[in-house]
């Protein structure tokens, strides 16, 4: 472990220019998510609620990604925009509630591809099943340590794999999108268009797809948790931009294209990572070989995304004193060494749970997306309430704060909407995390000797409670499976 900066200076923040800013969005949102996909809406819609789930998710993560890019220009002091958003509009322990939501979100995430590239390579390597056996727990948790020593090692060199690797892992799945275009079969798209048998009706087939839009499009918000490392402010929001409109183009294709290769009854039943089944059953054993060796490319460069992300949200938070003092801790190198191992700490705790779990993939991968719903929706709540309010638009056109409020309205109407299409246990489940999670709050308040809560602080800390022990009595009485 290095030695931390000498006391009373910080180390030199690396400088990202807009590049790798942009390839750290997409990096962090190209991940395991793609490559589930033909399997995850089969299972839920067809064509058509495909499209119109898409529209949503597509417009309401634009007006996210527009609320990112506003903030970081309207609030340029602002570091880790995900959690100083809340904290600046709505108190510490709100900022607090966002910060440990959004950095469990991408801890959870990081379990999410172990456990597709063990699947993966159990077609090979029977004995890793579907990323749930004891030997695919064993070897996920050393890749877990093995990438811990490699980010500890610097945030300039841990940047700069991961613009490598977000080129290199793009690459196969264009490849699949133009031979799945190629072995595209109309009659097979037709039927299904409505739907299945199983399917319900376009509003419930909508719904049940948005958690999985959701966990692809997370990272979003990437190049705004890189604030203080980007050589440029504006550069912030120019990356959530191109970054998304890159990879919302990639999601979209990849998902309707594979309705014309396979019934949907078909993709349904299809193993993950299912994008690897669509092009097997189009052109053969090599077509899974060779979707399975992007995705382990792609779930890699996602994984070292996340873990730098969720890293720094931890240090910046202790910075400003809403986490023990602690995390704050940086390395020679820029990196915040505490926060990372408190979250592979986590990452560790949460793939032992998988193991337990009916469906290891689909249970992190749901909880992924829960887990930072609060967080985009306190930001955009807070870009609703400078917009409301005026705060930062002094001497601006009123044309220009009418359209960054429009936008923060719709933002919030879709956050509000994910909220409910998470469900309930979901939602309850969560709060297992976010209640005793506080004590890391506690321990900030009372090292600084003030007050822990302030306000109706103390009411959003009782929901979260009674929400814990109400998912705990669920699942207990069998309630809620895992």
């Amino acid at each position: 472990m290095s030695n931390p900066p000498v006391s009373g200076e910080k180390a030199p923040a690396a400088k990202l220019s807009l590049l790798t800013l942009t390839t750290v969005v997409i990096g962090s949102m190209v991940g395991a998510g793609v490559f589930s996909l033909p399997q995850r809406f089969a299972e839920e819609t067809g064509v058509w609620g495909a499209l119109v789930a898409w529209l949503i998710a597509g417009s309401g993560m634009l007006m996210l990604a527009f609320v990112f890019q506003r903030l970081s220009m309207r609030k340029p002091a602002l570091d880790a925009g995900i959690f100083a958003y809340a904290k600046a509009g709505f108190g510490n322990y709100v900022g607090f509630f966002s910060a440990a939501g959004y950095w469990a979100s991408a801890c959870v995430g990081n379990v999410t591809y172990w456990v597709l590239t063990m699947s993966t390579l159990g077609v090979l390597f029977p004995q890793l099943g579907a990323g749930d056996t004891l030997l695919a727990v064993v070897l996920s948790s050393a890749g877990l340590w093995g990438f811990f020593f490699l980010i500890k090692r610097g945030i300039r060199e841990a940047t700069a794999i991961n613009r490598i690797v977000t080129i290199a892992k793009v690459v196969p799945i264009l490849v699949f999108v133009l031979f799945a275009v190629f072995l595209f079969d109309p009659a097979v798209f037709a039927g299904n268009l409505t739907g299945a048998a199983y399917t319900g009706p376009l509003f419930e087939q909508v719904s049940n797809t948005m958690l999985v839009t959701v966990f692809v499009f997370l990272g979003v918000e990437g190049a705004s948790v890189y604030s203080r490392h980007a050589r440029r402010r504006e550069d912030v929001g120019r990356a959530t931009i191109l970054g998304f409109v890159s990879v919302f183009a990639i999601f979209a294709s990849v998902t309707i294209v594979s309705y014309g290769v396979l019934p949907m009854e078909e993709l349904a039943e299809l193993r993950q990572p299912s994008m690897a089944g669509v092009l097997e059953a189009g052109v053969g054993t090599w077509g899974l070989v060779f979707v399975s060796a992007g995705l382990i490319i792609s779930v890699m460069g996602a994984y070292l995304a996340w873990s730098l992300m969720a890293a720094e949200v931890l240090y910046v938070a202790a910075t400003e004193k809403d986490m023990p003092r602690f995390l704050s801790r940086v390395s020679d190198d820029d990196v915040p060494v505490n926060a990372l191992l408190l979250s592979t700490l986590l990452s560790q705790l949460v793939m032992v749970i998988t193991y337990f779990s009916e469906d290891a993939f689909d249970f992190a991968l749901d909880m992924t997306a829960v887990l930072t719903l609060f967080s985009l929706l306190f930001a955009a709540l807070y870009a609703l309430k400078l917009g409301w309010s005026g705060e930062t638009y002094e001497g601006a056109p009123s044309r220009i704060r009418q359209g960054d409020l429009a936008i923060a309205v719709i933002a919030t109407v879709y956050s509000v909407f994910l909220v409910y299409a998470a469900g309930l246990p979901l939602v309850l489940l969560s709060m297992i995390f976010y209640a005793p999670a506080t004590v890391l709050f506690v321990i900030a308040r009372r090292e600084q000797g003030q007050r822990v809560f302030r306000g109706g602080e103390l009411f959003l800390f009782l929901i979260a409670l009674a929400g814990a022990v109400a998912a705990v009595l669920a699942l207990t009485r069998g309630w809620i499976e895992l």
